[in-house]
Protein backbone atom coordinates (compact mmCIF):
# COMPACT_ATOMS: atom_id res chain seq x y z
CA UNK A 1 0.00 0.00 0.00
CA UNK A 2 1.60 3.50 -0.39
CA UNK A 3 1.36 6.44 1.89
CA UNK A 4 -0.52 8.68 -0.05
CA UNK A 5 -3.60 9.88 1.40
CA UNK A 6 -6.92 11.77 -1.28
CA UNK A 7 -7.97 15.22 0.32
CA UNK A 8 -11.25 14.31 -0.30
CA UNK A 9 -12.91 11.79 2.66
CA UNK A 10 -15.28 9.69 0.52
CA UNK A 11 -12.00 8.54 -1.37
CA UNK A 12 -8.84 7.57 0.64
CA UNK A 13 -6.45 4.98 0.14
CA UNK A 14 -5.82 3.07 3.37
CA UNK A 15 -2.66 1.77 4.73
CA UNK A 16 -1.87 -0.55 7.76
CA UNK A 17 -4.21 -2.99 7.25
CA UNK A 18 -4.51 -6.57 6.28
CA UNK A 19 -7.13 -5.87 3.36
CA UNK A 20 -6.62 -3.08 0.13
CA UNK A 21 -8.89 -1.09 -1.46
CA UNK A 22 -8.13 1.06 -4.51
CA UNK A 23 -11.64 3.32 -3.70
CA UNK A 24 -11.60 5.14 -6.41
CA UNK A 25 -11.33 2.70 -8.95
CA UNK A 26 -13.40 0.65 -6.49
CA UNK A 27 -11.20 -2.33 -6.74
CA UNK A 28 -11.00 -4.76 -3.96
CA UNK A 29 -8.83 -7.66 -2.46
CA UNK A 30 -10.56 -8.99 0.71
CA UNK A 31 -9.34 -11.55 2.31
CA UNK A 32 -12.36 -12.40 4.25
CA UNK A 33 -12.65 -15.52 5.99
CA UNK A 34 -8.84 -16.60 5.62
CA UNK A 35 -6.83 -18.12 8.21
CA UNK A 36 -4.65 -14.90 9.19
CA UNK A 37 -8.13 -12.85 9.51
CA UNK A 38 -10.27 -15.28 11.43
CA UNK A 39 -9.24 -14.20 14.83
CA UNK A 40 -9.06 -10.79 14.71
CA UNK A 41 -11.90 -8.91 16.31
CA UNK A 42 -14.67 -7.26 14.10
CA UNK A 43 -13.63 -4.55 11.97
CA UNK A 44 -14.27 -1.03 13.20
CA UNK A 45 -14.17 1.58 10.06
CA UNK A 46 -13.73 4.46 12.57
CA UNK A 47 -10.87 2.80 14.03
CA UNK A 48 -9.08 3.29 10.77
CA UNK A 49 -9.99 6.65 9.32
CA UNK A 50 -7.13 9.12 8.77
CA UNK A 51 -8.61 12.04 8.66
CA UNK A 52 -7.13 15.76 8.07
CA UNK A 53 -10.51 17.66 9.02
CA UNK A 54 -12.59 15.38 10.74
CA UNK A 55 -16.21 17.08 11.53
CA UNK A 56 -17.52 17.29 15.22
CA UNK A 57 -20.47 16.70 16.21
CA UNK A 58 -22.40 19.95 16.12
CA UNK A 59 -20.07 20.80 12.82
CA UNK A 60 -22.01 17.73 11.21
CA UNK A 61 -25.03 18.92 12.93
CA UNK A 62 -24.55 21.94 11.21
CA UNK A 63 -23.89 20.70 7.90
CA UNK A 64 -27.18 18.11 8.12
CA UNK A 65 -29.22 20.45 8.91
CA UNK A 66 -28.30 22.82 6.01
CA UNK A 67 -28.83 19.92 3.77
CA UNK A 68 -31.76 19.46 4.36
CA UNK A 69 -33.11 23.23 4.87
CA UNK A 70 -32.46 25.40 1.82
CA UNK A 71 -35.06 26.75 -0.56
CA UNK A 72 -37.59 23.92 -0.41
CA UNK A 73 -38.74 25.19 2.51
CA UNK A 74 -40.55 28.29 1.72
CA UNK A 75 -42.32 26.30 -0.89
CA UNK A 76 -43.87 23.86 1.64
CA UNK A 77 -46.73 26.56 2.34
CA UNK A 78 -47.76 26.29 -1.53
CA UNK A 79 -47.74 22.11 -1.69
CA UNK A 80 -49.56 22.42 1.71
CA UNK A 81 -51.74 24.70 -0.56
CA UNK A 82 -51.57 22.20 -3.52
CA UNK A 83 -52.63 19.14 -1.29
CA UNK A 84 -55.16 20.80 1.49
CA UNK A 85 -54.24 21.15 5.35
CA UNK A 86 -54.96 17.40 6.30
CA UNK A 87 -52.75 15.62 3.52
CA UNK A 88 -50.52 18.99 3.37
CA UNK A 89 -49.78 18.26 7.17
CA UNK A 90 -49.67 14.51 7.49
CA UNK A 91 -47.94 14.32 4.50
CA UNK A 92 -45.20 16.61 5.20
CA UNK A 93 -44.53 14.51 8.67
CA UNK A 94 -44.54 10.77 6.73
CA UNK A 95 -42.75 12.46 4.02
CA UNK A 96 -40.04 13.53 6.68
CA UNK A 97 -39.82 10.42 8.41
CA UNK A 98 -39.84 8.26 5.02
CA UNK A 99 -36.17 10.38 3.98
CA UNK A 100 -34.88 10.00 7.43
CA UNK A 101 -35.23 6.18 6.95
CA UNK A 102 -33.74 6.04 3.56
CA UNK A 103 -30.39 7.62 5.00
CA UNK A 104 -30.35 5.36 7.45
CA UNK A 105 -30.83 2.53 5.30
CA UNK A 106 -27.63 4.32 3.07
CA UNK A 107 -25.55 4.81 6.19
CA UNK A 108 -26.01 1.34 7.35
CA UNK A 109 -25.61 -0.73 4.31
CA UNK A 110 -22.18 1.61 3.96
CA UNK A 111 -20.97 1.05 7.64
CA UNK A 112 -22.32 -2.82 7.14
CA UNK A 113 -20.46 -3.07 4.04
CA UNK A 114 -16.84 -0.94 4.97
CA UNK A 115 -16.29 -3.80 7.78
CA UNK A 116 -17.05 -6.48 5.26
CA UNK A 117 -14.52 -5.03 2.51
CA UNK A 118 -12.39 -3.92 5.58
CA UNK A 119 -12.17 -0.14 4.35
CA UNK A 120 -12.56 3.03 6.48
CA UNK A 121 -14.99 4.78 4.41
CA UNK A 122 -17.05 4.40 1.09
CA UNK A 123 -18.98 7.19 -0.62
CA UNK A 124 -22.86 6.84 -1.92
CA UNK A 125 -21.78 5.06 -5.65
CA UNK A 126 -18.94 3.44 -3.84
CA UNK A 127 -21.59 1.80 -1.34
CA UNK A 128 -23.43 0.62 -4.38
CA UNK A 129 -20.70 -0.79 -5.77
CA UNK A 130 -19.76 -2.92 -3.09
CA UNK A 131 -23.34 -3.96 -2.12
CA UNK A 132 -24.11 -5.28 -5.13
CA UNK A 133 -20.07 -6.51 -5.28
CA UNK A 134 -20.76 -8.83 -2.09
CA UNK A 135 -24.26 -9.95 -2.93
CA UNK A 136 -25.94 -12.51 -4.30
CA UNK A 137 -23.60 -14.10 -7.68
CA UNK A 138 -26.93 -12.68 -10.28
CA UNK A 139 -26.50 -9.11 -8.97
CA UNK A 140 -22.44 -9.14 -8.99
CA UNK A 141 -22.11 -8.10 -12.80
CA UNK A 142 -24.24 -4.75 -12.14
CA UNK A 143 -22.07 -3.32 -9.50
CA UNK A 144 -20.01 -0.85 -12.28
CA UNK A 145 -23.65 -0.28 -13.24
CA UNK A 146 -25.03 0.65 -10.01
CA UNK A 147 -21.93 2.78 -9.23
CA UNK A 148 -22.11 4.86 -12.50
CA UNK A 149 -25.76 5.34 -11.89
CA UNK A 150 -25.37 6.57 -8.53
CA UNK A 151 -22.87 8.96 -9.62
CA UNK A 152 -24.63 9.98 -12.51
CA UNK A 153 -27.46 10.64 -10.72
CA UNK A 154 -26.26 12.47 -8.01
CA UNK A 155 -23.85 14.62 -10.78
CA UNK A 156 -27.79 15.40 -12.19
CA UNK A 157 -29.35 15.99 -9.14
CA UNK A 158 -27.00 18.96 -7.46
CA UNK A 159 -26.31 20.24 -11.03
CA UNK A 160 -30.39 21.38 -10.84
CA UNK A 161 -30.42 21.92 -7.29
CA UNK A 162 -27.38 24.40 -7.14
CA UNK A 163 -29.38 25.76 -9.92
CA UNK A 164 -32.27 26.37 -8.22
CA UNK A 165 -30.70 28.13 -5.47
CA UNK A 166 -29.15 30.42 -7.93
CA UNK A 167 -32.68 31.40 -9.13
CA UNK A 168 -33.96 31.80 -5.66
CA UNK A 169 -31.07 34.01 -4.37
CA UNK A 170 -31.69 36.03 -7.28
CA UNK A 171 -35.34 36.53 -7.44
CA UNK A 172 -35.03 37.79 -3.58
CA UNK A 173 -31.74 40.21 -4.76
CA UNK A 174 -34.04 41.66 -8.04
CA UNK A 175 -37.19 42.15 -5.57
CA UNK A 176 -35.04 44.64 -3.25
CA UNK A 177 -33.49 46.22 -5.84
CA UNK A 178 -37.02 46.76 -7.71
CA UNK A 179 -38.43 48.03 -4.72
CA UNK A 180 -35.57 50.89 -4.20
CA UNK A 181 -34.60 51.42 -7.84
CA UNK A 182 -37.63 51.40 -9.67
CA UNK A 183 -35.97 52.44 -13.14
CA UNK A 184 -33.95 49.01 -12.72
CA UNK A 185 -37.20 46.51 -13.42
CA UNK A 186 -36.80 45.77 -16.59
CA UNK A 187 -33.42 44.49 -15.94
CA UNK A 188 -33.73 40.97 -16.48
CA UNK A 189 -33.14 38.14 -13.92
CA UNK A 190 -29.95 36.81 -15.46
CA UNK A 191 -28.50 39.92 -15.07
CA UNK A 192 -28.60 39.61 -11.40
CA UNK A 193 -27.11 36.00 -12.07
CA UNK A 194 -24.39 37.18 -13.97
CA UNK A 195 -23.33 39.96 -10.71
CA UNK A 196 -23.51 36.37 -8.64
CA UNK A 197 -21.19 34.53 -10.71
CA UNK A 198 -17.71 36.40 -9.35
CA UNK A 199 -18.68 35.85 -5.41
CA UNK A 200 -19.79 31.91 -6.30
CA UNK A 201 -16.75 31.55 -8.05
CA UNK A 202 -14.80 32.39 -5.07
CA UNK A 203 -16.36 30.87 -2.51
CA UNK A 204 -16.40 27.47 -4.11
CA UNK A 205 -12.95 27.33 -4.09
CA UNK A 206 -12.88 25.95 -0.32
CA UNK A 207 -12.23 22.52 -0.71
CA UNK A 208 -12.52 20.69 2.55
CA UNK A 209 -16.16 19.84 4.52
CA UNK A 210 -14.72 20.62 7.95
CA UNK A 211 -13.45 24.44 6.35
CA UNK A 212 -17.04 25.02 5.38
CA UNK A 213 -18.63 24.75 9.01
CA UNK A 214 -18.41 28.35 9.48
CA UNK A 215 -20.41 28.51 6.06
CA UNK A 216 -23.11 26.64 7.55
CA UNK A 217 -23.01 28.57 10.43
CA UNK A 218 -23.80 31.37 8.82
CA UNK A 219 -26.18 30.43 6.65
CA UNK A 220 -28.14 28.71 9.79
CA UNK A 221 -28.22 32.61 11.55
CA UNK A 222 -29.35 33.94 8.30
CA UNK A 223 -32.30 31.64 8.20
CA UNK A 224 -33.29 31.48 11.53
CA UNK A 225 -33.34 35.24 11.28
CA UNK A 226 -35.48 35.13 8.02
CA UNK A 227 -37.54 31.95 9.35
CA UNK A 228 -38.51 34.27 12.65
CA UNK A 229 -40.11 37.20 10.35
CA UNK A 230 -41.77 34.94 8.27
CA UNK A 231 -43.51 33.47 11.09
CA UNK A 232 -44.17 37.10 12.55
CA UNK A 233 -45.85 38.29 9.33
CA UNK A 234 -47.57 34.53 9.07
CA UNK A 235 -48.98 34.70 13.22
CA UNK A 236 -49.48 38.46 12.88
CA UNK A 237 -52.51 38.28 10.48
CA UNK A 238 -53.66 35.29 10.95
CA UNK A 239 -56.39 35.93 13.87
CA UNK A 240 -58.32 37.57 10.56
CA UNK A 241 -58.32 34.64 8.67
CA UNK A 242 -61.64 33.02 8.26
CA UNK A 243 -60.95 29.36 7.99
CA UNK A 244 -63.51 28.24 5.79
CA UNK A 245 -61.82 29.65 3.26
CA UNK A 246 -59.01 27.22 3.24
CA UNK A 247 -59.26 23.88 2.07
CA UNK A 248 -58.43 20.76 4.13
CA UNK A 249 -58.42 18.41 1.22
CA UNK A 250 -57.67 19.89 -2.18
CA UNK A 251 -57.65 17.83 -5.77
CA UNK A 252 -56.18 14.34 -5.35
CA UNK A 253 -54.18 15.56 -8.92
CA UNK A 254 -52.30 17.91 -7.09
CA UNK A 255 -50.92 15.09 -4.80
CA UNK A 256 -47.73 14.37 -7.00
CA UNK A 257 -47.15 17.97 -7.27
CA UNK A 258 -46.84 18.40 -3.28
CA UNK A 259 -45.09 14.85 -2.78
CA UNK A 260 -42.02 15.82 -5.03
CA UNK A 261 -42.25 19.75 -3.67
CA UNK A 262 -41.69 18.34 -0.44
CA UNK A 263 -38.95 15.75 -1.50
CA UNK A 264 -37.21 18.07 -2.73
CA UNK A 265 -37.25 20.59 0.23
CA UNK A 266 -35.79 17.67 2.81
CA UNK A 267 -34.08 15.11 0.86
CA UNK A 268 -30.26 16.09 0.98
CA UNK A 269 -28.99 12.20 0.76
CA UNK A 270 -26.19 13.29 -1.52
CA UNK A 271 -24.31 15.06 1.28
CA UNK A 272 -24.98 11.81 3.94
CA UNK A 273 -21.92 10.00 3.35
CA UNK A 274 -19.28 12.53 3.04
CA UNK A 275 -20.84 14.05 6.04
CA UNK A 276 -20.65 10.82 7.63
CA UNK A 277 -17.16 9.92 6.49
CA UNK A 278 -16.04 13.14 7.81
CA UNK A 279 -16.38 12.15 11.62
CA UNK A 280 -14.07 9.53 13.66
CA UNK A 281 -16.73 8.68 16.17
CA UNK A 282 -19.85 7.08 15.67
CA UNK A 283 -22.12 9.70 16.18
CA UNK A 284 -24.03 9.87 13.04
CA UNK A 285 -27.13 7.15 13.82
CA UNK A 286 -28.09 6.19 16.87
CA UNK A 287 -30.20 8.10 19.39
CA UNK A 288 -29.46 10.84 20.45
CA UNK A 289 -27.72 11.12 16.78
CA UNK A 290 -26.85 13.67 14.39
CA UNK A 291 -29.47 12.46 11.84
CA UNK A 292 -32.10 11.39 14.70
CA UNK A 293 -31.92 15.18 15.85
CA UNK A 294 -31.72 17.20 12.83
CA UNK A 295 -34.70 15.58 11.17
CA UNK A 296 -36.70 16.45 13.99
CA UNK A 297 -35.79 19.60 13.71
CA UNK A 298 -36.41 20.04 10.20
CA UNK A 299 -39.95 17.87 10.02
CA UNK A 300 -41.21 20.14 13.13
CA UNK A 301 -40.17 23.55 11.14
CA UNK A 302 -40.89 22.03 7.75
CA UNK A 303 -44.95 21.68 9.31
CA UNK A 304 -45.54 24.55 10.72
CA UNK A 305 -44.01 26.52 8.33
CA UNK A 306 -46.15 24.66 5.65
CA UNK A 307 -49.53 25.20 7.63
CA UNK A 308 -49.23 28.77 8.87
CA UNK A 309 -47.92 29.73 5.27
CA UNK A 310 -50.94 28.50 4.04
CA UNK A 311 -53.86 29.69 6.91
CA UNK A 312 -52.08 33.07 7.00
CA UNK A 313 -51.90 33.65 2.61
CA UNK A 314 -53.63 31.18 1.12
CA UNK A 315 -54.65 30.85 -2.42
CA UNK A 316 -52.22 33.98 -2.98
CA UNK A 317 -49.31 31.99 -1.82
CA UNK A 318 -46.32 32.44 -4.54
CA UNK A 319 -43.77 29.51 -5.48
CA UNK A 320 -41.85 30.48 -1.91
CA UNK A 321 -43.48 32.39 0.61
CA UNK A 322 -40.95 35.33 1.29
CA UNK A 323 -42.34 36.72 -2.22
CA UNK A 324 -45.52 37.03 -0.15
CA UNK A 325 -44.10 39.78 2.66
CA UNK A 326 -45.07 43.12 1.82
CA UNK A 327 -42.15 44.92 0.28
CA UNK A 328 -42.12 48.34 1.76
CA UNK A 329 -41.97 46.83 4.99
CA UNK A 330 -38.26 47.13 6.34
CA UNK A 331 -39.05 43.34 8.04
CA UNK A 332 -39.64 42.00 5.00
CA UNK A 333 -36.59 43.19 3.12
CA UNK A 334 -34.64 42.00 5.94
CA UNK A 335 -35.93 38.37 5.85
CA UNK A 336 -35.34 38.70 1.99
CA UNK A 337 -32.27 39.82 2.11
CA UNK A 338 -31.33 36.93 4.85
CA UNK A 339 -32.50 34.35 3.04
CA UNK A 340 -30.27 34.84 -0.18
CA UNK A 341 -27.75 34.90 2.28
CA UNK A 342 -28.31 32.17 3.78
CA UNK A 343 -28.82 30.30 0.67
CA UNK A 344 -25.76 31.86 -1.14
CA UNK A 345 -23.76 29.94 1.84
CA UNK A 346 -25.75 26.81 1.34
CA UNK A 347 -24.60 26.89 -2.09
CA UNK A 348 -20.91 25.74 -1.22
CA UNK A 349 -22.09 22.46 0.67
CA UNK A 350 -24.58 21.82 -2.08
CA UNK A 351 -21.82 21.97 -4.97
CA UNK A 352 -19.64 20.04 -2.89
CA UNK A 353 -20.59 16.96 -4.30
CA UNK A 354 -20.92 16.85 -7.53
CA UNK A 355 -17.60 18.55 -7.73
CA UNK A 356 -15.71 15.65 -5.92
CA UNK A 357 -17.94 13.26 -7.86
CA UNK A 358 -16.23 14.98 -11.13
CA UNK A 359 -12.95 15.90 -9.57
CA UNK A 360 -12.47 12.07 -8.72
CA UNK A 361 -13.49 11.55 -12.99
CA UNK A 362 -11.38 13.25 -14.25
CA UNK A 363 -7.92 13.86 -11.84
CA UNK A 364 -6.27 10.44 -12.89
CA UNK A 365 -5.71 12.09 -16.47
CA UNK A 366 -3.87 15.23 -14.61
CA UNK A 367 -0.67 15.66 -13.68
CA UNK A 368 0.08 16.09 -9.91
CA UNK A 369 2.15 18.93 -10.05
CA UNK A 370 -1.28 20.42 -11.67
CA UNK A 371 -4.00 19.26 -9.59
CA UNK A 372 -4.30 22.88 -7.81
CA UNK A 373 -4.56 25.35 -10.86
CA UNK A 374 -6.42 22.38 -12.01
CA UNK A 375 -9.25 21.99 -9.11
CA UNK A 376 -9.45 26.14 -9.66
CA UNK A 377 -10.47 26.14 -13.15
CA UNK A 378 -12.98 23.38 -13.14
CA UNK A 379 -14.43 24.62 -10.13
CA UNK A 380 -15.10 27.49 -11.71
CA UNK A 381 -15.91 25.88 -15.28
CA UNK A 382 -18.94 24.08 -12.77
CA UNK A 383 -19.80 27.37 -11.48
CA UNK A 384 -20.79 29.00 -14.97
CA UNK A 385 -22.48 25.46 -16.15
CA UNK A 386 -24.72 25.74 -12.53
CA UNK A 387 -25.45 29.71 -13.27
CA UNK A 388 -26.45 29.07 -17.14
CA UNK A 389 -28.60 26.19 -16.22
CA UNK A 390 -30.61 28.83 -13.97
CA UNK A 391 -30.83 31.25 -16.38
CA UNK A 392 -31.99 28.83 -19.12
CA UNK A 393 -34.77 27.75 -16.57
CA UNK A 394 -35.82 30.65 -14.17
CA UNK A 395 -39.09 28.85 -12.94
CA UNK A 396 -37.95 28.29 -9.81
CA UNK A 397 -41.56 26.25 -8.93
CA UNK A 398 -41.73 24.40 -11.47
CA UNK A 399 -37.56 23.34 -11.60
CA UNK A 400 -38.11 22.25 -8.07
CA UNK A 401 -40.98 19.82 -8.43
CA UNK A 402 -39.34 18.56 -11.99
CA UNK A 403 -35.74 18.27 -9.37
CA UNK A 404 -37.68 16.55 -6.41
CA UNK A 405 -40.06 14.18 -8.58
CA UNK A 406 -36.89 12.75 -10.76
CA UNK A 407 -33.80 13.36 -8.94
CA UNK A 408 -34.61 13.48 -5.25
CA UNK A 409 -37.15 9.98 -5.72
CA UNK A 410 -34.73 7.68 -7.62
CA UNK A 411 -31.62 9.02 -5.37
CA UNK A 412 -33.58 9.46 -1.90
CA UNK A 413 -35.99 7.02 -1.68
CA UNK A 414 -35.30 4.40 -4.81
CA UNK A 415 -31.73 3.46 -4.69
CA UNK A 416 -31.45 3.26 -0.86
CA UNK A 417 -33.98 0.60 -0.76
CA UNK A 418 -32.24 -1.46 -3.31
CA UNK A 419 -29.29 -1.03 -1.43
CA UNK A 420 -30.58 -2.40 1.68
CA UNK A 421 -32.85 -5.30 -0.43
CA UNK A 422 -29.45 -6.46 -2.55
CA UNK A 423 -27.38 -6.30 1.05
CA UNK A 424 -30.06 -8.57 3.23
CA UNK A 425 -30.34 -11.00 0.44
CA UNK A 426 -26.49 -11.52 0.06
CA UNK A 427 -26.30 -11.57 3.87
CA UNK A 428 -28.27 -13.62 6.07
CA UNK A 429 -31.73 -13.03 4.00
CA UNK A 430 -33.53 -11.93 6.72
CA UNK A 431 -36.13 -9.41 6.27
CA UNK A 432 -38.09 -9.80 9.79
CA UNK A 433 -40.95 -11.77 10.44
CA UNK A 434 -43.21 -12.44 7.27
CA UNK A 435 -40.50 -10.03 5.22
CA UNK A 436 -41.91 -7.12 6.08
CA UNK A 437 -38.74 -5.29 5.64
CA UNK A 438 -39.28 -6.22 1.59
CA UNK A 439 -42.72 -5.20 1.61
CA UNK A 440 -41.53 -1.81 3.22
CA UNK A 441 -39.20 -1.54 0.55
CA UNK A 442 -41.29 -2.61 -2.41
CA UNK A 443 -43.57 0.29 -1.15
CA UNK A 444 -40.96 2.97 -0.93
CA UNK A 445 -39.64 1.79 -4.36
CA UNK A 446 -42.98 2.19 -5.60
CA UNK A 447 -43.47 5.73 -4.29
CA UNK A 448 -40.46 6.34 -5.65
CA UNK A 449 -41.47 5.63 -9.04
CA UNK A 450 -44.97 7.25 -8.48
CA UNK A 451 -43.41 10.45 -7.68
CA UNK A 452 -41.17 9.92 -10.55
CA UNK A 453 -43.43 9.92 -13.17
CA UNK A 454 -46.23 11.66 -11.93
CA UNK A 455 -44.35 14.56 -10.39
CA UNK A 456 -42.03 14.40 -13.47
CA UNK A 457 -45.40 14.94 -15.86
CA UNK A 458 -47.29 17.89 -14.16
CA UNK A 459 -43.75 19.96 -13.74
CA UNK A 460 -43.04 19.63 -16.72
CA UNK A 461 -46.81 20.24 -17.74
CA UNK A 462 -46.20 23.82 -15.77
CA UNK A 463 -42.92 24.46 -17.50
CA UNK A 464 -44.56 24.32 -21.00
CA UNK A 465 -47.75 26.25 -20.65
CA UNK A 466 -47.00 28.64 -17.48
Amino acid sequence: MTDKKEKYPSTFTVDNFSSTAKLADNEYKIPVGSVDTLNEKEYDPYEHRNVEHPNTFSGALMHLLKSSLGTGILAIPSAVKAAGIIIGVIGTVLIGILCAHTIHLLIFASQKICKTAKVPMLGFSETAHAVFKYGPSKFQPLANFARIFVDVALLLTYYAGCAVYVVFICENIQDLVNYYHPSVKDWAIQYYMLMLLVPLAICCQVRELKHLVPFSIIANTTMIIAFGITLYYMFAGIGDIDIEDRKLFNDVSLIPLFFSTVLFAMEGIGTMLPIENSMVKQQFLGCPGVLNIAMSAVVTLYTVIGLFGYLRFGDALEANVIANLPDEEIPAQIAKMCIAVAVFFTFMLQFYVPCDITWRKISSKIPEKFHNIGQIILRIILVIFIVAIGAAVPKLDAIISLVGSIFFSTLGLFIPVVIDTILNLGDTGDFGVMKWRLWKNILVSILAWFALFSGSYYAIDGLIND
